[in-house]
C-alpha cells in the first residue's frame, strides 16, 4: 500500500471511489471507450458481488458509489475493473495505479456523493443537463430504465420483487 493512504474497508460501508486515466489523459473520451468501461464494470459487479449505487464515466476519470464486494476486497474488484478495461484497450499504460476511496456511512453523505457523481459532466461543461450524459446512473434514477450496469435503486428493488414500477 502506498504511504499516507489509509483505507477503511470491510466495514460494511458504501464507498465513493475515484480513479483516473494515466497522465489524466482523456482515454475514456470516446463513446466506445466509455461503453467498454461500462461492460467491464458490470462484468466485475457480477463476478465480485458488489452493488453499484451510482457511477459516471468521464473522459479522464471515473466515479463510483459501490458496496463492498461479497467475494474479495474492494481493492481487488477495482483492480479487476481496471485490468479488464486496459486489456481490451490499445492504450498502454491506461490507468494511474492508485485510486481514491471515501467511506460513505450516512444517507446524507450518500445523497451528496450521488449528486456530485451525476452533476460532474455538467460541471465540466460536457452537457447542459445530467440526463444528457449517457455514461452515468442518472438516467436510471430518473426513469428506471435498465442500462449496461445494474444500479441498486428503488426501481431495481421493485423489479426484483416483480412489483409494478409506477409510483404509488
Amino acid at each position: 500500500m502506498a504511504h499516507g493512504i489509509v483505507r477503511y474497508q470491510q466495514t460494511g460501508d458504501q464507498h465513493f471511489v475515484t480513479f483516473s486515466c494515466f497522465g489524466r489523459k482523456p482515454l475514456l473520451g470516446s463513446p466506445s471507450a466509455r461503453a467498454l468501461f461500462e461492460r467491464s464494470l458490470e462484468t466485475m459487479r457480477r463476478r465480485y458481488g458488489f452493488l453499484v449505487i451510482g457511477y459516471v464515466v468521464m473522459p479522464e476519470h471515473v466515479h463510483l458509489l459501490v458496496t463492498e464486494p461479497e467475494r474479495g476486497p474492494l481493492a481487488t474488484a477495482i483492480q479487476a475493473i481496471k485490468i479488464s478495461v486496459a486489456r481490451q484497450s490499445q492504450q498502454r499504460p491506461f490507468w494511474l495505479h492508485r485510486y481514491y476511496d471515501f467511506n460513505v456511512f450516512s444517507e446524507r453523505k450518500r445523497g451528496e456523493k450521488l449528486e456530485y457523481i451525476h452533476s460532474n459532466p455538467v460541471a465540466r461543461g460536457l452537457v447542459e443537463r445530467p440526463e444528457d450524459w449517457l455514461w452515468s446512473s442518472y438516467r436510471h434514477y430518473c426513469t428506471g430504465v435498465a442500462g449496461t450496469v445494474e444500479i441498486e435503486s428503488w426501481w431495481t428493488a421493485r423489479r426484483r420483487k416483480g412489483l409494478p414500477l409506477g409510483r404509488i
